[in-house]
């Protein structure tokens, strides 16, 4: 309970200085005579986990930054990771374990197909630390859609609530 009011407390606060230092900017050049720049604001992270989730993902299975994006025109679903530990995270890279994207919404359980001559659509290699590595999602008349949270099953590996940007 205190660690809950902690992080509340201290987000309010970067909350507030960045309110202020923004005010501080635009008051500052609102007189200056010059036609103000539009700024694109950051893209936020739709995967975005607590820090609670972030430390278990980053302990048991070491990985994090996860990424779900559509390719292909919507054929594909690629998910992406960051290794932070390379031991932990042989269990992502592991050939014999088959990866699964589920999404509840549309009712489908996708796999990573694979290409003649080449070989799943994945990386397989040994994981190194800082490293980011992927898979694709075959999505075959375009089921699984932007926006939809999904789950993603590597071996004993789960991940839930992803969104497909």
């Amino acid at each position: 309970m205190v660690l809950l009011a902690a992080v509340l407390a201290g987000s309010m606060a970067v909350s507030n200085a960045f309110s202020q230092s923004s005010q501080g900017v635009q008051n500052s050049t609102a007189g200056a005579g010059k036609p103000s720049v539009a700024v694109a604001a950051p893209r936020p992270n739709p995967n975005w986990l607590s820090r609670r989730a972030e430390m278990h993902y980053q302990g048991v299975w070491g990985v994090d930054s996860f990424r779900l994006k559509w390719a292909e025109s919507g054929e594909l679903v690629r998910f992406s990771w960051r290794v932070v530990d390379p031991d932990r995270a042989v269990a992502l890279n592991d050939k014999k374990a088959e990866p699964t994207l589920i999404d509840p919404q549309a009712g489908v359980s996708l796999v990573v197909p694979a290409v003649s001559n080449v070989g799943k659509m994945r990386q397989s290699s040994t994981p190194e630390a800082g490293k980011s590595y992927w898979m694709a999602f075959s999505n075959a008349g375009r089921r699984v859609k932007r926006g939809d949270r999904v789950i993603v099953v590597i071996g004993k590996f789960r991940a839930e609530g992803l969104v497909v940007e």
